[in-house]
C-alpha cells in the first residue's frame, strides 16, 4: 500500500508544481509543430495512446521539455527498437502510471477459497498500481524513422471543426449563442450559454470553451450524474473547483481527441488557488478528476458514434 500511496503523492505534487508555477499544465500543452495526430501523448512502438492521468503527466513533460513530438517509449523499447537514450537525458525519464486490475479468489479467515450459491469460487479484484518511465522519441538516438516520423507545420487558422461540431450537434445539450461575455452550464435548465462565435478570437478559443461547459453538462442527473452538478453547491466551494477540474480536462482530452491544436485558456489567480487547495488537501483529487473527465469525453464522443451508425 505504501508505494500507491507514495505515487499517488508524487504525481500529485508534479501538477501542483506546474500550478504554483501559475500554468495550469492541461492548458495548451501542444503546440501546431508536432506531428499531424499526435496531440494525445502515445506509445512510439505500439501506436497505442495513452489515457487519463498519463495524458496529463506526458502533456506537462513535453511542455516544460519543448517536446514537440508525442511519442514516448521505456528503455527497453528504446534498445529493441536498435536505439539509445542520450547520456545527458539518461536520468531525465518522465514517471507515468500503470494500473491493472488483478482477478484473485475470496478467501475466508482460515485461508480457504469461498464459494458462491453455485458452488463456485467467489474472486475479487485487486488493484495493481505502480509507477514506470518513460523517454520522449527527442531524448533519444538511433530509432527507426517510423517511431520517429517526421515534423509537420501547421498554420492555425479560423475555420469551422465539423468534428467538434458533430460533438455540440449530438450532445443532447441545447446550446444558446448571446451577445455578451457570459459562458456557462445551468444545470437547472440544462442548457450551455456562449457569447457569439464572432466573439472569439480564434476557432481554438471556441471549440475550448464550448466543450468545456459540455463536459460540466455531462454530470447532469440524466447523463453521469455527477456530484459538482447535481448536488450544486455554488460558485467558490470546493465542489465547485473539483468540478471546474474535471471540466478544464474534460476540454483538454476532447479537444486533443478532435485534433483541436493551440487550445488557449486564460486562468485567473483565484482558479489557479481553487486548483491547488484542492489538490493539496487529497493527494487523490487528480486522479478522481482524470478519471471523471475522461467519462465525459468518453459519452460524448460515444454518441458521435451512436449518430453516425444510426445515419450510415
Amino acid at each position: 500500500m505504501k508505494a500507491q500511496s507514495d505515487i499517488y503523492q508524487r504525481v500529485t505534487d508534479r501538477i501542483i508544481t506546474a500550478l504554483e508555477a501559475g500554468t495550469a499544465p492541461w492548458v495548451k500543452p501542444w503546440t501546431g509543430k508536432g506531428l499531424a495526430g499526435e496531440i494525445i501523448p502515445c506509445n512510439a512502438p505500439t501506436g497505442r495512446s495513452y489515457s487519463g492521468i498519463n495524458v496529463l503527466l506526458l502533456w506537462v513533460a513535453a511542455e516544460e521539455r519543448g517536446f514537440s513530438r508525442q511519442r514516448w517509449l521505456t528503455l527497453k523499447q528504446v534498445h529493441a527498437a536498435g536505439g539509445r537514450v542520450i547520456e545527458e537525458e539518461i536520468r531525465r525519464s518522465t514517471e507515468i502510471c500503470l494500473y491493472r486490475p488483478l482477478i484473485k479468489p475470496e478467501l475466508d479467515m482460515d485461508g480457504k477459497e469461498v464459494m458462491d450459491e453455485e458452488g463456485k469460487p467467489k474472486e475479487r479484484v485487486v488493484p495493481l498500481f505502480r509507477g514506470f518511465r518513460v523517454f520522449n522519441v527527442q531524448q533519444c538516438e538511433g530509432l527507426p524513422e517510423q517511431l520517429v516520423g517526421s515534423r509537420i507545420e501547421a498554420t492555425p487558422q479560423w475555420a469551422a471543426h465539423a468534428a467538434a461540431d458533430q460533438v455540440i450537434k449530438v450532445s443532447g445539450v441545447p446550446i444558446e449563442h448571446v451577445l455578451g461575455d457570459d459562458a456557462y452550464y445551468s444545470p437547472v435548465l440544462d442548457k450551455v450559454r456562449l457569447p457569439l462565435q464572432s466573439q472569439f478570437d480564434d476557432a481554438e478559443r471556441y471549440y475550448s470553451t464550448a466543450l468545456h461547459e459540455l463536459t460540466h453538462a455531462t454530470g447532469h442527473q440524466s447523463r453521469l450524474a455527477r456530484d459538482g452538478i447535481v448536488a450544486f453547491e455554488g460558485f467558490g466551494s470546493e465542489s465547485y473547483a473539483r468540478e471546474e477540474l474535471v471540466a478544464e480536462l474534460g476540454a483538454a482530452f476532447l479537444c486533443a481527441q478532435l485534433g483541436i491544436e493551440g487550445r488557449l485558456q486564460d486562468h485567473n489567480a483565484s482558479y489557479i488557488a481553487s486548483w491547488l487547495k484542492a489538490l493539496q488537501s487529497d493527494k487523490r483529487a487528480i486522479f478522481r478528476a482524470t478519471g471523471k473527465a475522461r467519462n465525459a469525453a468518453e459519452y460524448l464522443l460515444a454518441r458521435v458514434e451512436h449518430y453516425s451508425q444510426q445515419a450510415a
